[in-house]
């Protein structure tokens, strides 16, 4: 099996111009040129075989056109890339001209017939009307790429500003259940409430880190380890923990805090509820290129609907979301005095 690794970060294109080398741009340009081609041809007086043979040569010119000027832009993109928006549009607007300007030429000299396509003006006529259509055209094109590209900018500020705030709602949750514990061992144990508090800084260090990152699965498992470790220390033998991680690729990419916030859960909403406490299971099982794990823990008097399981469930959804987009998904389901969580996320490792 194949596993296509992910970045660390994101990928951020600060340019505004799309990559004309890449398939899906050139595909755009051989369909709006056709698409322009049609307009041109319908808009002469002429039908019958006369149409279709306008139609092929209008074609033919826009296609010569669209794919030159996208390989010019292609191959100038990373000088273009240097400068400023401003100046990057008016060099990539002049060279589209420019080829404009020599594929006239070069057409009307060698391949069109100025019966068809060339008017009664001639050559000066032909060659003004394409550099006219090219104008509007390339402009038209170029501002559609600075909006869209905006548009993009402003879509991914507002998702990493969402990101963050809901990264930003786990840790005074976390910290506060985090501190209870530490407080309740001070007076009884004092030398476990400062290796508490030695867990704490480590686990509240990764937390501060960067929600936009993925980190390794083994990461994460091992910070929901510590964290385990701290609520034993306070519930002793009422908590009794199963793991069945063995067999899960210890590479594989996860957003942070994301397993820790459900084992929390499944102690608060259910451990602490119950006089005789119980089992909190973590596991999960790799099947093909779909990751799925589990969070599952006994549930007393309908715990599992109080208001902060519901929250905490909900944000790391919309987490997932934003990371693996549809191929993610978070599923929570309680019945015979059992609540389980299941995630399910695409298999990417981490470099």
């Amino acid at each position: 099996m194949t596993v296509a690794p992910v970045q660390s970060t994101p990928r951020n294109d600060n340019f505004f111009l799309p990559d004309f080398c890449g398939l899906p741009a050139v595909f755009a340009v051989v369909v709006l040129s056709e698409l322009f081609a049609f307009i041109l041809t319908l808009s002469h007086s002429v039908q019958g075989v006369a149409l279709w043979d306008t139609l092929a040569l209008t074609s033919l010119f826009m296609q010569w056109a669209g794919l030159t000027g996208a390989a010019v832009l292609c191959a100038s993109r990373r000088a273009l890339a240097r400068l400023g928006d401003v100046a990057a549009a008016l060099v990539s607007y002049g060279l589209l001209l420019l080829v404009i300007l020599l594929l006239s030429e070069l057409a009307w000299w060698f391949i069109i017939d100025p019966g068809l396509l060339g008017g009664s003006g001639g050559h000066r006529s032909f060659v003004l009307r394409n550099m006219a259509i090219g104008a509007i055209v390339s402009a038209l094109a170029l501002r559609y790429f600075y909006v869209s590209h905006q548009s993009r900018r402003r879509l991914v500020a507002e998702s990493e500003a969402r990101l963050a705030a809901l990264q930003a709602r786990i840790r005074p949750h976390f910290l506060f259940n985090s501190m209870n514990t530490i407080a309740s061992l001070t007076h009884s144990d004092p030398v476990r409430a400062e290796a508490a508090i030695e867990d704490l800084a480590d686990l509240f260090r990764a937390s501060l880190g960067d929600g936009r990152r993925l980190i390794p699965l083994a990461e994460e498992l091992a910070l929901t380890r510590r964290y385990l470790q701290m609520e034993a220390l306070r519930l002793g033998e009422r908590l009794q923990l199963e793991w069945q991680v063995d067999d899960l690729p210890q590479d594989a990419a996860i957003p942070p805090l994301t397993l820790q916030p459900l084992v929390e859960n499944a102690i608060y909403h259910g451990i602490e509820q119950r006089a005789e406490g119980g089992t909190v299971s973590v596991g999960g099982r790799l099947q093909g290129e779909v990751l799925t794990l589990t969070v599952t823990n006994p549930c007393a008097m309908r715990a599992h609907e109080r208001n902060g399981n519901r929250i905490a469930v909900d944000n790391i959804r919309q987490r997932l979301f934003f990371h693996f987009g549809r191929e993610a998904g978070l599923e929570a389901v309680a019945e015979a005095g059992v609540y389980q969580v299941q995630l399910r996320l695409p298999y990417r490792r981490v470099e």
